[in-house]
């Protein structure tokens, strides 16, 4: 039995990695800062309470060594430089990184798509060896900086770095599906979809990220591979996927360029262009399968999320979500979807 330490283990991808590494053999020790053990966590697993930030702290955890170090959390030059410095003590490691990293040949990425003419167009698929943002202090930026010090370290600390799409499933501080989901349960008859419903983010399911840091763990290596799900539906697919789902009809109103305000239409998979992950080179170097569809991923994603907006207002219920989208606009704007649909001449 060898040890593996997934640090960041009580978020949507560390209790799926867990899971994963746990049921191929590994001896797993799942540290997070609260350390709250999960309700589902496999027996046998350990539980360590750990600041990310504290240097001493993980080298204490990590002690005589462990043979892979799963890091989800992972951010930036210092916390690169932080597993650089215990190499010694780690076999390998395996670290989620993100498509947002990606820019493309005119310098566009998530970054200017609020600038005139600012949407990305990438190719399809998107390979690894596509062009990368410059280092900087944006996520994706801090993200490129952390993926150029491990893959400099690869003598000493073979690292595969997995650059995840639209991650998904349940535990999702920033979910998505949230936003068809309370729709249909608040009774809306009507979705608006900007880009003529035909956005796609390509979505990256936990179960298949698990599935990429297990065989990851198990054949090391100094690698970026993309990660996300065998098929990227458009935003219009997923709408109608999870009104299947909850048993409802509604009705799709399609705009076909950008939306008309801040807060109708625009989806959080809305993107003028695709962004569609190439899975070539996971399949190639680690044998990756997908584990699982976004359709047959979706039940227990809708499932937890309706158990958790029971009773709530979604904010309290998803306050990450709330104050990350809440500067863009209501993401529920619903006075402004029916008064547009009223200006557009649609019964609302």
């Amino acid at each position: 039995m060898t040890h593996a330490l997934v640090i960041g283990a009580t978020g949507q991808i560390g209790r799926a990695a867990v899971r994963a590494l746990a049921q191929d053999g590994w001896d797993v020790t799942a540290a997070s800062r609260g350390a709250t053990p999960d309700a589902d966590r496999p027996e046998g697993v350990r539980t360590a309470r750990l600041d990310r930030e504290d240097d001493a702290a993980l080298a204490r955890l990590i002690g005589d060594g462990v043979d892979v170090v799963v890091d989800v959390v992972a951010y930036g030059r210092g916390h690169a430089r932080q597993l650089r410095a215990l190499s010694d003590r780690i076999g390998s490691a395996v670290v989620i990184s993100s498509a947002a990293i990606y820019e493309d040949e005119q310098g566009r990425s998530f970054l200017t798509q609020d600038e005139p003419d600012g949407h990305p167009r990438y190719p399809v698929p998107l390979p690894e060896s596509y062009r990368r943002l410059a280092p900087g202090e944006t996520y994706g930026g801090r993200k490129v900086v952390l993926e150029d010090e491990l893959l400099a370290a690869g003598d000493t600390l073979p690292t595969t770095l997995l650059r995840a799409g639209a991650v998904h499933g349940p535990h999702c501080t920033t979910p998505r599906e949230l936003y068809f989901v309370k729709r249909a349960l608040d009774g809306r008859p009507r979705r608006i979809l900007a880009y003529g419903g035909a956005s796609r983010f390509h979505p990256a399911s936990v179960h298949n990220i698990a599935e990429l840091v297990r065989l990851a763990a198990a054949r090391p290596g100094s690698r970026v591979l993309n990660a996300a799900d065998p098929t990227a539906p458009t935003v219009a697919e997923i709408g109608a996927a999870i009104d299947a789902l909850l048993g409802v009809e509604s009705e799709t109103v399609l705009i076909p360029g950008e939306p008309p305000a801040p807060t109708v239409g625009s989806t959080p998979w809305s993107l003028a262009h695709p962004l569609v992950l190439d899975m070539s080179a996971a399949a190639r170097e680690l044998g990756y399968r997908p584990v699982v569809s976004y359709e047959q991923s979706l039940p227990e994603t809708v499932e937890w999320l309706g158990a958790r907006l029971r009773g709530k207002d979604w904010r309290e219920a998803f306050p990450v979500m709330a104050a990350a989208y809440d500067p863009m606009g209501d993401l529920f704007d619903y006075e402004a979807e029916d008064a547009w649909l009223a200006r557009r001449g649609t019964t609302v």
